[in-house]
């Protein structure tokens, strides 16, 4: 896997994650990540996705994975049985947000969360002086095609992490090809998020 075709996120994940370390990615997609973990870290890797057509190309990935909804819960899975969890791009298209994300700190050590940022600044001028709902290269689709059932900042997450007594490990607010540390709610297009149950 040649390192142009990796996104930036999924190095920046790649980076996070400790060698050998047992991964949960739930919404894992086509297993791009997946296989990354496994041929960088040799990572022990387990997605859970409920597309069809995902699971074909993480099984022609040869990367193991389940057909199942994350909104339904991770109940097969005891407490701590993951070193990481990660939910990167898949937060904003889930119904039961609160529950995935305290079923994710449950199962996982650490949880990854990754999402775009609604609150960047090409987003904000689309809907401000062009009224029209708002078209990013971390949100490359139309009102009517959109995957996305949530709509969050960067500051959302943050303040939705205080008040429910989530610790932030580490953050990360990534630009198109560098990490942005200047008004990150503004200019960063995407952020990563490492979680833990507050104290642990």
């Amino acid at each position: 896997m040649s390192q142009e075709k990796v996104s930036f996120d999924h190095r920046i994940i790649t980076r996070i994650v400790d060698a050998g370390a047992k991964v949960l990615d739930l919404g894992c997609g086509n297993g791009q990540l997946m296989l990354l973990l496994v041929k960088e870290k040799k990572a022990k890797v387990q997605g859970i996705e409920l597309s069809e057509q995902a699971i074909y190309q993480c099984v022609e990935k040869g990367v193991s994975v389940f057909h199942s909804d994350i909104d339904s819960g991770l109940t097969e899975y005891p407490d701590n049985s993951f070193d990481y969890v990660i939910l990167n791009e898949s937060l904003q298209e889930v119904k039961k947000v609160e529950f995935v994300i305290q079923e994710a700190l449950r199962v996982g050590k650490k949880v990854i969360v990754g999402f775009p940022n609604f609150a960047h600044i090409k987003a904000r001028v689309a809907l401000a002086l062009c009224g029209n709902a708002p078209s990013t290269k971390s949100l490359p689709y139309h009102w009517y095609d959109t995957p996305n059932l949530r709509f969050l900042s960067i500051s959302d997450f943050e303040n939705y992490c205080a008040t429910h007594k989530i610790r932030i490990l580490q953050r990360f607010y990534l630009g198109k090809k560098r990490l942005i540390s200047f008004f990150p709610n503004l200019f960063a297009l995407n952020s990563l998020f490492i979680l833990s149950k507050n104290g642990h």
